[in-house]
């Protein structure tokens, strides 16, 4: 068996294309395409926590007393008639106020629902946007939306063009890492389509964690195979795998290669990763979990290990906010399932110096409806809230504006392109101009229509 000194020669030295190509990625500081921002980065790193399910906006960020003034009584036609409803289409439509208080926190006085006391004391270092809009009705395809710019599936995920435009930080750890948790309403699946590269290279994908356990499966290995047996067998594979890339000039064969050693690195740098022992009592209580527990907060603080160690986009979804019913009881025990954990996340990167150049974003793929929906409330795409954190964003901050019923948008819209393009904006990388050929056309992650970057959220 070749050592991997001999391994990198046989790949340097006796192939051509190819094979050193993904020697060179193998090797190098990085795996980007691009190799590097097109202006100084205000964000090095992206945390997004994808609330699944689309969080009622007037449960969370956007209170309106007028809502709940006309609270049981028709929902006037003038908001609704020839508008697209998901399940409430032909129904009559009554108002639903506010089921939970808001107050007002922090020296920019923000208006936050009391079911998220810990992200309310975070008031002055957010930027909420109460004027996000997007295409899609209904889970899955709004989910494609918010996480491609695009309503078809198979383009790649914000996470993978980042990546791609970026490169990693870790040849030890994936650069986009996907989480799940779930709990407090029906729980929407989600598709690992969701994090795909698309026509990107397939080692820009997301790699999906296990929440509780060993985080990637087989991670060990079986009795009786030793590290060094391991690392063999994977030398033997990738010549292999290179000859073949050097006789078909297969670009896929060179990912191959870069997983393999990334799978046999990981064998390693994953319990590292998964062991808590040195995180510090004050640290765990501020999160309020056992680590690997499944859990919203354990999940967070992975995340925040992962940031540590390079990951350049950490994706966390908490599925758990489809509350067609009982959205009172609902929302509020799903606020508990993710409040602590978010805020712990935000003071944890802070107090470590990781804020400023982290992006955190939080929030879902649609509103509900300011109509009830017995008791609770059906899917609404005209409006929703989010809230960024973080990474270039100007805390205190509050963009936009609905109508006095939250069903419409009255100034400052916010498009999942605008979105889009001021994410990429915050990492250094021109959204107009940040291109990828595929089918002979220069794809964007903020496609084809108008999109500007959201700029009084910029610090």
């Amino acid at each position: 068996m070749l050592n991997l000194t001999t391994r990198r020669t046989f790949l340097s030295h006796g192939l051509t294309g190819l094979g050193s190509i993904a020697l060179s990625r193998l090797l190098g500081a990085g795996f980007s395409s691009s190799p590097i921002p097109n202006f100084p980065p205000k964000a090095k790193r992206v945390i997004f926590l994808s609330m699944a399910g689309g969080p009622s906006h007037l449960e969370t960020f956007d209170f309106k007393p007028k809502l709940r003034e006309l609270n049981g009584q028709a929902m006037p036609e003038s908001f609704t008639q020839g508008q697209q409803l998901a399940q409430l289409q032909g129904h009559a439509l009554k108002c639903m106020g506010a089921q939970h208080d808001f107050s007002k926190h922090g020296q920019s006085q923000i208006e936050i629902c009391d079911v998220f006391p810990n992200i309310a004391r975070h008031a002055d270092e957010i930027a909420v946007i109460r004027s996000m809009h997007t295409k899609q009705i209904n889970h899955d395809p709004a989910h494609t939306f918010m996480n491609t710019g695009s309503i078809i599936p198979g383009r790649p995920s914000m996470g993978s063009w980042v990546l791609y435009g970026l490169g990693s930080q870790s040849q030890n750890l994936p650069g986009f890492v996907v989480l799940t948790s779930v709990g407090g309403g029906q729980a929407q699946p989600i598709s690992s389509r969701q994090w795909s590269n698309g026509f990107l290279p397939g080692h820009l994908q997301g790699v999906e964690f296990q929440s509780s356990g060993d985080p990637v499966h087989y991670v060990r290995n079986p009795p009786g195979n030793t590290r060094q047996s391991q690392q063999n067998l994977i030398a033997t594979v990738n010549q292999l795998n290179a000859l073949t890339a050097h006789k078909t000039h297969d670009p896929e064969i060179a990912t191959r290669i870069e997983q393999y050693e990334l799978a046999f690195r990981m064998q390693s740098s994953v319990p590292e990763l998964m062991d808590t022992s040195g995180e510090t009592k004050a640290t765990l209580e501020l999160y309020g979990c056992t680590p690997g527990d499944g859990s919203f907060a354990s999940n967070c603080l992975l995340a925040r290990r992962l940031a540590e160690r390079g990951t350049r986009f950490i994706q966390l979804y908490h599925r758990g906010w489809d509350h067609h019913g009982g959205i009172k009881a609902g929302i509020a025990t799903t606020a508990k399932l993710v409040d602590q954990g978010t805020a712990a996340l935000l003071t944890d990167l802070k107090q470590r110096g990781m804020l400023e150049d982290t992006l955190v974003i939080w929030g879902g793929e649609f509103g509900r409806t300011p109509m009830a929906q017995g008791d609770g409330r059906d899917h609404h795409i005209k409006a929703f809230s989010i809230f960024m954190a973080g990474g270039g964003i100007k805390g205190g901050t509050v963009h936009g504006e609905t109508d006095e019923l939250g069903y419409g948008i009255v100034r400052d819209p916010v498009s999942v392109h605008d979105l889009h393009a001021t994410v990429l904006h915050l990492l250094g990388l021109q959204p107009e101009t940040f291109t990828y050929k595929s089918q002979g056309l220069d794809q964007k992650l903020i496609g084809v229509e108008p999109a500007a970057v959201v700029r009084p959220l910029l610090a």
